[in-house]
């Protein structure tokens, strides 16, 4: 590889690590703002609001790794055209393919990482996100119980915990019941658990004591024990498992799974157009980029810029990005669509390689992409 390609070669990666990250924090934000109730609500401290927002991003990343690395060709080689830049490496022999070299080496990189993303990396983060997500949502012991709060646990019953031990024991624990319109109980406990019940979750006090008092006064009742049990009167979640999520299935259980597993004709559909395109996919890093050098390194070369060329290329991204969508949602529907999915990733890397042989895109655009007067 000449100094000329390493040069370029380093800005489109750094370039494309920065965009990748920039692309990541504004998505990973608006996402990460739907789990802020989880705070509010249930109490989840902001270290596991991290780590279940955190888990997103592997998924993300192969969307935005394709688009941020077409960003980078299109700005790195543009402004090397308004330099000259390859208008020298041109004059001194270098080809289009020799030129174009860089961004092949950049794309098959971010394949690469694509391709450990969709097969390796993002079934686990999914299934940890979607673990951690029903412990939190499901778990009254882990969320529900905030410690040094007077929790409001269903309609008449308050929980206080001073603290929680790394075991998850509960201590100093204060109970007040006034789910009976006859009576009010108190209890107060050194230590506790919380635990689950045939007929849902239930605090286990352990060394304490419950004060018993009927409305409107009368005789108090007082009771000193070792151990005593108290119904949370919650219903456990539907089920003893989750759903487990398509995404988060390994690739061999995508297209292995089948109707005598128990799995819907149409959830069949969706797990095998999952699977088609986890292997599809990471092929638009070599797409996208091909099509970025196509608009840029063919014709000839314009001093003020390319903005026409690149307007158009963008708005070929965007119908890369809707074919690719609507390609998925029809095989969805029915598997012998699941060819279009292939196809919306293959022909832009086969129209962008026939661009550069050809020099031109003309063949392919059907309006004119005329350069400014300026040009050479």
């Amino acid at each position: 590889m000449t100094g000329l390609n390493r040069y370029i070669l380093r800005q489109l990666i750094v370039g494309t690590l920065i965009v990748t990250g920039v692309l990541a924090y504004i998505l990973w934000l608006t996402q990460s703002l739907g789990y802020i109730e989880l705070i509010i609500n249930k109490g989840l401290s902001i270290g596991t609001w991290l780590e279940l927002t955190v888990l997103l991003l592997p998924n993300v990343m192969v969307i935005i790794l394709p688009i941020a690395l077409f960003l980078v060709v299109l700005f790195v080689y543009n402004k090397m055209t308004i330099d000259r830049e390859l208008v020298v490496a041109q004059a001194a022999g270098i080809s289009r393919w020799g030129l174009a070299a860089p961004a092949a080496v950049a794309a098959i990189v971010a394949m690469t990482a694509g391709y450990a993303l969709t097969l390796y990396y993002g079934p686990i983060s999914v299934r940890a996100f979607k673990e951690l997500q029903w412990s939190v949502r499901n778990d009254v012991s882990q969320v529900m119980l905030r410690e040094g709060t007077f929790n409001q646990v269903g309609k008449g019953l308050t929980v206080y915990v001073r603290e929680r031990s790394p075991e998850g024991e509960l201590r100093g624990l204060l109970v007040h019941d006034k789910r009976d319109q006859v009576k009010s109980i108190t209890m107060m406990a050194e230590t506790g658990a919380v635990v689950s019940g045939p007929d849902g979750p239930r605090v286990m006090l352990s060394k304490g004591s419950r004060q018993e008092l009927k409305n409107g006064g009368g005789d108090l009742t007082l009771l000193y024990f070792d151990s005593y049990t108290v119904d949370l009167g919650l219903i456990e979640s539907t089920g003893d498992a989750r759903f487990t999520d398509n995404r988060e299935r390994s690739t061999t259980e995508l297209f292995s799974l089948s109707e005598e597993d128990g799995i819907k004709p149409r959830n069949i559909r969706r797990l095998r157009v999952e699977g088609h395109q986890r292997l599809i996919n990471p092929v638009l890093n070599l797409s996208l980029a091909a099509v970025a050098l196509a608009f840029i390194l063919t014709g000839t070369f314009d001093k003020h810029g390319q903005a026409k060329r690149i307007s158009v290329a963008v708005l070929c991204l965007i119908i890369i990005e809707a074919a690719g969508l609507g390609a998925a949602s029809l095989a969805s529907k029915n598997l012998l669509f699941v060819p279009l999915v292939y196809l919306v990733a293959l022909v832009p890397l086969g129209l962008g390689l026939l661009a550069l042989s050809a020099g031109s895109l003309r063949p392919f655009i059907p309006f004119s992409l005329r350069p400014h007067p300026g040009s050479v």
